[in-house]
C-alpha cells in the first residue's frame, strides 16, 4: 500500500508535534509547518494525501490557504481552530475544507477524522484486493463513475473534492428519491447528524456553484422543501 502523507500546518508548535507523533504512530509520513508559505510550497510539490490546517496562521489565515490548495489539489482538507461559531465552519467548507474540529481536541478523534477521510478519497484502502462495483450514471450530461471516480459534465472535466463526489454518488444511487439531510450527512461523513447543522446545505451549494446550476432553478440537485434534495434523471 502506498505510503500516505499527511501535512500539518499549525503556528502552535506543542500541537502540531503532539498530532505528528499520534500520525507517526499510525504508520503516516507527516510535514510538519508552522506557516502557510512554507506549507504551499510543499503541496506544490505533490504527494500528499490529507492535510490538517489550523485557522490562525502568522501570515496567511487557514481558510485562504485552503482556497489556494484548492485551486489544484483535492485530497482531503481538515480546519483546525480555536473558533466555535458556526460561520466559521462555514467558511471553511465553503472554501473546500472536508471536515472541521475545533479545539482543544481529543487526539484519537483527530485521527478517526483523518482515516474518515482518506477512506472517502479512495487511497486508505488501497491495500484491499477487492475491486469496487462498477457504477456508472448518466443523467442529462452528467456523467459520474464510481469505478474511475471520474465526473463529466456535458463532456468537461468536473473537479470534485472527495466529498463532492461522494455526495454526487448518494444522490445518483438514490435517483429520483428525496434525501433528507440527516441521511446524507450520515452517509457521506459517517457521523450522527446534529440539528442546526449545515454542512450539507453548503456543499450542495457548492456542488451547484461548480455545476454552474441556477440555484433557484436547478437542472440535477433539486431541493424538496422541508425534506432535503433530490437528483432527477428526467
Amino acid at each position: 500500500m502506498k505510503e500516505q502523507q499527511i501535512l500539518i500546518v499549525d503556528d502552535e508548535k506543542e500541537i502540531a508535534d503532539l498530532v505528528e507523533v499520534y500520525l507517526q504512530n499510525e504508520g503516516y509520513r507527516v510535514f510538519k509547518y508552522y506557516n502557510a508559505t512554507d506549507a504551499l510550497k510543499r503541496v506544490r510539490e505533490g504527494g500528499i494525501s490529507l492535510a490538517i490546517l489550523d485557522v490562525m496562521l502568522p501570515d496567511m489565515d487557514g481558510f485562504t490557504l485552503c482556497r489556494e490548495i484548492r485551486k489544484d489539489f483535492f485530497f482531503p482538507i481538515i480546519m483546525l481552530t480555536a473558533k466555535v461559531e458556526e460561520m466559521d465552519r462555514i467558511n471553511g467548507i465553503v472554501m473546500g475544507a472536508d471536515d472541521y474540529l475545533t479545539k482543544p481536541f481529543v487526539p484519537l478523534e483527530l485521527i478517526a477524522r483523518v482515516k474518515g477521510q482518506l477512506r472517502r478519497a479512495g487511497q486508505y484502502n488501497q491495500g484491499l484486493k477487492q475491486e469496487p462495483e462498477t457504477e456508472l450514471y448518466e443523467v442529462r450530461g452528467l456523467e459520474l463513475d464510481n469505478t474511475q471516480h471520474t465526473c463529466h459534465l456535458y463532456g468537461e472535466d468536473l473537479a470534485l473534492t472527495p466529498t463532492e463526489f461522494d455526495i454526487l454518488l448518494y444522490l445518483c444511487r438514490h435517483m429520483n428519491q428525496a434525501v433528507t439531510s440527516e441521511e446524507l450527512f450520515e452517509a457521506v461523513w459517517k457521523e450522527q447528524y446534529y440539528e442546526s447543522n449545515n454542512t450539507v446545505f453548503v456543499h450542495i451549494a457548492r456542488l451547484r456553484e461548480k455545476m454552474k446550476e441556477n440555484s433557484r432553478k436547478p437542472k440535477f440537485i433539486k431541493t424538496v422543501w422541508g425534506v432535503g434534495y433530490k437528483l432527477e434523471d428526467s
